[in-house]
């Protein structure tokens, strides 16, 4: 064989991937061909992705990424290859050479192992390690311009990418300054995205970008409830959300934009069960994949996904426990097809977080639905009092699926078994020995590497001991909850009513300075029948060698019953933990 054909052989197997400035545009080019990123992330069917005109999907991390790639060759796509990079709020330290030493090894493997895959397009140093301020310290993005220096020398063939949230703060200027390897910059956007490219290059951004991930608007970026829960659209309305931020970046500026990756191609629980879903569990399609086959073909689908116009309920949202409400559906199918409609009640978990970080599922409230159909639902509330949603789910027979919900609370503070009254301040630990209110029993996370002496004599904050907490694992997390009575997660009478309380004070110091520790109060959320009245959210501090007070504000919540009285959580900083408490007290 002649070098020619040895050179077009190498070249099939293991494609070139280019990014390139022509004459003031930015191409991304794949054995010189240009390349636009029609693309999408999540579990959800490949081979689907690559019917309706998908050609790409980003990863978020290297796990099992062997297997993806094989199956991404067979269907003719490209994988863009996420790197997880350590989180600071995660307890990873970019001020510590250890772990950057130890990460910079991992992503250089993985670098190693995959270079010459031919379904590889780039690699995505990170994803949202930068955090959600600034978003501008040195030290992560000089950790991010090493790995993107070393993807090239090691793989000239595959563009470097780094993802980012948002483009708040000093990002956009950060990343130019001190990542001159970076070749693109991936950016997460959702309420904001029609307008990332006007607001990049005001900020000054040069380099091409893709959007890594787009969609309806996060739900901290959407209205709410009067109890602060927030609305969400339905999917039918969601589809001109990921319609306009497609066309204003990769229609509207294409010599900037080098494509888009629509989030999330799969089902996940974030906020609710369907908030950013293109997908229902059961892998039924919702009418943002419509969106997308779309504008990738130029061709809508064969079957359309039913539409929903509007579903509500009568009178005030907010009822009393028992209570009855009607809710009214207005669906239709844009084909003329069949609808079906089911009707469900679940918990509101309470959460909205921005950092996609794992929830738990809500828990359907069986038998709370007595009638229904196409239009209309008799729903019997709860008698416990909480957060709650009612789903509408339409389908049709050609696995589309309409869905949308509506938030309600049932009034009330508390069931009948009220938490005991007590007298502050309440002390919850000052010495070894004292009848503890509430036990740390709940041990949740790795807890084979945590261990817990309640009765340490080593340089104790006041009186004669304090409690010891050690975490011995270089990984992970470990957590203790304080719970009333022991071992209970909500099924039984419990807890206090520490109502007039305005701070939880904690004194704690570290084995040697530097530990990140934090404090919650309540975990347990109203699917049960003894929960916690209010659930503080964990505030976490950073430990010196000295004993320092730490304070978690409880001003304005409804403490009557308090159930778990403290959340205490260490997450892996690469090294074990040790870290002491004392004088623990409700003030």
């Amino acid at each position: 064989m002649n070098i020619g054909l040895i050179a077009l052989f190498v070249a099939a197997v293991n494609p070139t991937v280019q990014v390139r400035n022509e004459g003031g545009h930015w191409r991304l080019l794949v054995d010189g061909k240009p390349f636009v990123v029609k693309g999408a992330g999540g579990d959800a069917s490949k081979s689907l992705l690559a019917e309706v005109g998908g050609n790409s999907y980003r990863t978020w991390g290297a796990d099992n990424l062997g297997k993806q790639l094989s199956e991404a060759q067979k269907l003719g796509l490209k994988v863009t290859v996420g790197i997880w990079l350590g989180h600071m709020e995660h307890g990873f330290k970019y001020d510590d050479p250890n772990q950057v030493a130890k990460q910079f090894e991992d992503v250089k493997a993985v670098i190693q192992k995959y270079k010459d895959n031919p379904a590889v397009l780039m690699w995505a140093l990170g994803n949202e390690m930068e955090g959600y301020g600034a978003g501008d310290d040195p030290k992560v993005w000089t950790a991010i311009e090493d790995l993107a220096h070393m993807a090239h020398k090691l793989d000239p063939n595959h563009p470097t990418m780094s993802v980012i949230a948002e483009i708040g703060g000093h990002k956009v200027e950060a990343i130019h300054q001190m990542c001159p390897s970076l070749d693109i910059v991936g950016i997460n956007s959702y309420g904001g995205a029609p307008s990332i490219y006007e607001r990049y290059v005001k900020q000054g951004g040069k380099k091409p970008y893709i959007i890594t991930e787009f969609g309806p608007p996060g739900a901290w970026e959407t209205g709410e409830t009067a109890w602060k829960r927030p609305i969400e659209m339905s999917s039918t309305a969601k589809e001109a959300r990921y319609e306009a931020a497609y066309k204003a970046n990769v229609i509207d500026h294409p010599d900037m934009c080098l494509g888009a990756y629509a989030f999330t191609w799969g089902n996940k629980q974030e906020a609710t069960a369907t908030w950013f879903g293109m997908f229902m569990p059961d892998g039924s399609k919702t009418g943002a994949v419509d969106v997308m086959q779309r504008l990738w073909t130029g061709k809508k689908p064969a079957h359309v996904c039913p539409r929903i116009e509007k579903l509500e309920v009568d009178g005030d949202p907010a009822v009393d426990p028992g209570d009855v409400l009607k809710a009214h559906l207005k669906a239709t199918d844009p084909d003329g097809d069949p609808i079906k409609v089911s009707w469900n009640l679940t918990s509101d978990n309470g959460t909205v977080g921005i950092n996609g970080d794992k929830e738990d599922l809500p828990d359907l409230i069986k038998g709370a639905v007595s009638s229904a159909n196409p239009t209309d639902a008799v729903v019997t509330m709860p008698k416990t009092p909480g957060l709650y949603r009612l789903y509408s789910v339409v389908r049709n027979a050609h696995g589309g699926v309409a869905v949308a919900n509506v938030p309600l609370r049932v009034r009330g503070a508390i069931p009948t078994a009220i938490g005991s009254n007590v007298k502050l301040p309440f002390t919850i630990y000052s010495e070894s020995g004292q009848t503890l209110p509430f036990i740390p029993s709940g041990w949740m996370g790795n807890a084979g590497a945590m261990k817990l002496d309640m009765n340490s004599s080593i340089r104790p904050h006041t009186g004669t001991s304090c409690i010891q907490w050690s975490y011995n694992a270089s990984d992970n997390w470990g957590s203790i909850a304080w719970q009333s009575p022991e071992g209970d997660w909500g099924d039984k009478p419990g807890g206090f009513n520490l109502t007039g309380a305005k701070k939880l004070v904690v004194w704690a110091r570290g084995a040697n300075g530097g530990e990140q520790i934090s404090f919650a109060i309540g975990l347990i959320k109203n699917d049960k029948k003894y929960y916690d009245t209010a659930i503080v959210p964990a505030v976490k501090e950073t430990l010196s060698t000295s004993w320092q007070k730490f304070e978690i504000p409880l001003g304005g919540k409804d403490l009557s019953r308090i159930k778990i009285g403290l959340v205490m959580t260490l997450a892996s900083q690469g090294q074990p933990i040790t870290v002491f408490l004392d004088d623990i007290a409700v003030e």
